[in-house]
């Protein structure tokens, strides 16, 4: 490398599925998809109320940030910046509300914007689109869930105690060896949904 070269600095790598802050809603923690196939991202939002404020169009709604908990819920506002219609794989297009909102993943922190709609039946409470995460983040499918320095998280295993008896000496259990973590392990998920904006 000559004097007049930059150093290459390597791109920050996210896994298919990874947690996320949304601080400017209030949002400490919600589980997203990393989903490079659609556009835009996506938030689930429930009882979404448009206001006007000074002439502006503003939504009021809620949010279960945690899948299948209902009890979690976060009081969210923010300005509309417009209204976009979106088609789901179904082919079903609806008129959607979009916020731009901060995003916060592995210590950064970024703006971008989301549509809002009820994903109660979608396996992710957010879809995080290729958009959100252009520029920033290499997208690895094979992994999920990296910690602050980029090493993905894997179970602990455990080793189970060999059992006690007064007679013959048991066999201590041997676990099955995880499995390594894939795009491929999400039945016990619907399928993906893929979003797109109409033109």
């Amino acid at each position: 490398m000559t004097s007049d070269e930059k150093p290459r600095i390597s791109p920050l790598v996210v896994g298919w599925r990874e947690w996320v802050a949304l601080p400017g809603l209030g949002i400490r923690r919600v589980k997203a998809k990393i989903d490079t196939g659609a556009r835009s991202s996506s938030l689930h939002a429930i009882d979404v109320r448009k206001e006007v404020r000074d002439g502006k169009d503003w939504v009021r709604f809620r949010v279960h940030p945690l899948q299948r908990n209902s009890k979690k819920t976060v009081e969210c506002e923010a300005e509309v910046l417009e209204y976009r219609s979106v088609k789901s794989s179904t082919g079903h297009a609806s008129r959607r509300p979009v916020i731009l909102t901060s995003i916060e993943l592995h210590g950064k922190t970024w703006e971008i914007e989301v549509t809002l709609a009820n994903r109660t039946e979608m396996g992710f409470r957010m879809l995080l689109g290729r958009e959100g995460v252009r520029g920033r983040f290499l997208v690895d499918p094979g992994q999920s869930y990296f910690d602050a320095h980029h090493v993905p998280k894997r179970k602990k295993r455990t080793k189970a105690a060999p059992a006690k008896s007064s007679g013959p000496v048991a066999t201590a259990a041997v676990p099955e060896p995880a499995r390594p973590e894939s795009a491929s392990e999400t039945l016990a998920e619907p399928p993906p949904q893929h979003e797109t904006e109409s033109p």
